[in-house]
């Protein structure tokens, strides 16, 4: 654990709005602003001046800085990535267009594919060969390397992905083409698929290749300046960066590898919810972020979030796999939908009201923030529906406009489908919430898994308006909404452990394990993921977590089985393979619900995490209150599941003490969001001081 006097920043930047969290010892300072595209270190300056001036503080007394972006994510969204080229072997330009052959639509005669981040004039191919275990069949011809220079001057390449055949298990060529590379254009970035992503799968290692090259510039840039202008206004500490696999790194690391911070945002929430989890004793959680233009829905089980090593990012059809850009990447496994506060309505062919995935962002916004929108969104419902004060929005550094909100969803809802503007807000948000529920219901039972049992865990700015609704379409009984819901994700990344995984494809079958050669390997890639930690661990003490991705032979995906790290022990041992053959079974059966027998096994990854322990959770205070809180006024609140406005008492979540108990309908009101309690359920303030809403026996 850091020491408590030290003063910690996050700062998430979403499609909305930029979040800020300051920790100082037990106390703790929030900040929103407005996300600002063009020069989002504005944004930054501006959340940072707000919290620091609330917790009386100056930039000097930060001790360290923790950074999450979409910035990576959205210039490979939009295409705004720097000019690249990818070095591959001869013969094997195309294998990035060609894919993997699969048709994510099956029947759709005109199905778009997406197109490659390097057009095929810029993907050059470089003679050598080496096959399946590493053996050189052609040499590397480093004069066709060099005779490729003029090629990337006279197109003005920022970056080169360099990607061979088979260089995950023998990476001396494309290292020999970086060194001739740096020697003739040091100016150029250089990413070989052997550092990014270095396992087999030609094609999804190539393409996440391709897409660290192709955002390295920008985001290299990009983090520089921030730095530089911290160091400028006074702050003099570290600057780390989230990362997707929900743990923290260096500066020097994401500037290596900016692909692994594609979900750096989400990530943070995932991580604290699973803090959350933890000081709860919660088992089993759905973590249900809300912000200004997505929602993400991830499972949490024993306080640690799913992950998974494969992500898709700007997919044709958003919510079709194999539709987008495969990157192979450390990643916490959450599903993400375009349904947040700035998401807009509109009806679709059918007469449906629909709505998103596009978002109104911060510019222009909902049409409620009176900067021109002229879209109904999401906000503009929770607006018409009582679930937002216009005058208290944001903490009343944002006044609303209801009068511009309730007619632009008449205008563009309403009378398309003879409703009013109460109505047709209605119909946006059950939408809204119909789509988020059959999310959060499908990845469930694609993890073989349900919601039913589970506690959901709610925050961002727009999750506390929707969760009590969501909860009573998904039959859960139990929400949580935790202190500072409205910044969560910024919040999560204070919680979140320095970490690096680091992966090795190393074909074995269990029947012919060879632990020497599998320990050699695992030493290699213990000494790289330490060697990243150790430089942001500040004495903290390291945790190893090692994973063998296992399947049965002939199949075509595997199944990750933790091999137990010994204290005594770091090793695999004489009884390794039947101990990784009977965790396998075991991981199957849980999925599948049946083993194969008389099938042999195979491994074809290994993946190795070290990272700093999680910081325990704080004991409860002890004290709680019998007393009954007093609403500070009463609003009329639409009841979704009703259809009827109910009048709902408001209550200031700031003045509320451990024990208090407040029945539904109701609203608690905070600087950075409000919580909606429907009138099916009852709200206790627990001693941490999260909302913990409860479902009526009766309901």
């Amino acid at each position: 654990m850091p020491p408590m006097n030290d003063i910690r920043m996050a700062v998430d930047i979403g499609g909305t709005f930029t979040d800020v969290a300051v920790e100082a010892g037990e106390r703790r300072f929030t900040a929103k602003t407005l996300t600002t595209h063009e020069k989002p270190e504005e944004g930054i300056l501006a959340g940072f001046d707000a919290a620091l001036a609330d917790a009386g503080l100056a930039p000097r007394d930060v001790s360290v800085i923790i950074y999450g972006t979409t910035l990576a994510t959205n210039l490979l969204i939009e295409r705004k990535g720097s000019p690249a080229a990818l070095l591959t072997t001869e013969g094997f330009r195309d294998s990035i267009e060609m894919r993997n052959e699969n048709r994510y639509e099956q029947y759709d005669l005109s199905i778009d594919l997406p197109e490659p981040l390097v057009p095929r004039a810029l993907r050059l191919p470089v003679p050598e060969r080496v096959n399946a275990s590493g053996k050189v069949l052609t040499p590397l011809n480093e004069r066709a390397v060099e005779a490729l220079v003029p090629v990337l001057e006279r197109e003005e390449i920022a970056a080169v992905a360099v990607g061979y055949l088979h260089s995950y298990i023998n990476a001396a060529h494309e290292e020999r083409t970086r060194e001739i590379l740096a020697r003739h254009c040091p100016q150029i970035e250089v990413s070989l698929s052997s550092e990014v992503s270095p396992e087999m799968r030609e094609y999804e290692r190539i393409s996440t290749t391709c897409a660290n090259a192709y955002v390295q510039p920008l985001m290299s840039t990009h983090l520089r300046s921030l730095e530089r202008v911290l160091t400028e206004r006074g702050f003099d500490c570290p600057l780390y960066l989230m990362l997707s696999g929900g743990g923290i790194t260096t500066l020097e690391t994401a500037i290596k590898f900016p692909v692994r911070l594609v979900e750096s945002g989400p990530a943070g929430g995932a991580i604290f919810t699973s803090h959350i989890a933890r000081e709860l004793g919660l088992g089993q959680v759905v973590s249900y972020d809300m912000g200004g233009t997505t929602a993400k829905i991830c499972l949490i089980d024993d306080a640690e979030p799913q992950t998974t090593r494969t992500f898709e990012v700007a997919r044709i059809y958003r919510f079709l796999k194999g539709s987008g850009i495969p990157l192979r990447i450390p990643v916490i496994d959450m599903v993400e939908i375009g349904a947040g506060g700035g998401s807009i309505a509109h009806i679709d062919a059918m007469g449906r009201i629909a709505v998103g995935p596009e978002s109104a962002g911060s510019e222009p916004g909902p049409a409620a923030y009176a900067q021109g929108g002229q879209a109904p969104t999401v906000t503009d419902a929770d607006v018409v529906l009582g679930r937002i004060d216009p005058r208290n929005f944001a903490g009343g550094s944002i006044v609303l406009d209801d009068a511009a909100a309730r007619a632009v969803l008449e205008r563009n809802v309403g009378e398309p489908l003879s409703l009013d503007a109460t109505h047709a807000a209605l119909g946006v948000a059950e939408m809204v919430d119909e789509n988020m529920a059959n999310a959060a219901r499908v990845h469930a039972i694609e993890s073989g898994k349900m919601c039913e049992a589970r506690t959901l865990v709610a925050f961002g700015g727009a999750a506390p308006l929707h969760a009590a609704r969501i909860a009573e379409k998904l039959d859960m009984d139990r929400i949580v909404i935790p202190p500072g819901a409205g910044v969560g994700s910024a919040i999560g990344f204070l919680r979140a452990p320095v970490a690096y995984e680091v992966t090795r494809s190393h074909y074995q079958r269990v029947s012919g394990l060879d632990p020497v050669g599998v320990n050699d390997l695992l030493e290699q890639m213990r000494a790289e993921a330490y060697g990243v930690v150790e430089a942001g661990a500040r004495g903290q003490p390291l945790v190893e977590t090692r994973t063998a991705y296992m399947r049965y032979v002939g199949q075509g995906h595997e199944v990750g089985v933790e091999i137990p790290v010994r204290i005594s022990q770091a090793v695999l041992g004489a009884n390794a393979a039947a101990e990784l053959l009977e965790g396998f079974e075991r991981e199957y059966h849980r999925l599948y619900e049946r083993t194969i027998p008389d099938l042999e096994v195979e491994i074809l990854t290994w993946v190795l995490l070290v990272s700093t322990e999680f910081p325990s959770a704080p004991p409860a205070p002890a004290s709680r209150t019998t007393s009954t809180p007093k609403p500070v006024g009463q609003r009329a609140l639409v009841d979704t599941r009703q259809g009827t406005t109910v009048t709902a008492n408001v209550y200031e979540r700031d003045a509320l003490e451990p024990g208090m108990r407040v029945a539904g309908p109701a609203v608690f009101v905070e600087k950075d969001t409000a919580t909606i309690v429907t009138p099916v359920f009852d709200a206790e303030i627990h001693p941490q001081g999260h909302i913990i809403m409860t479902r009526r026996a009766e309901s």
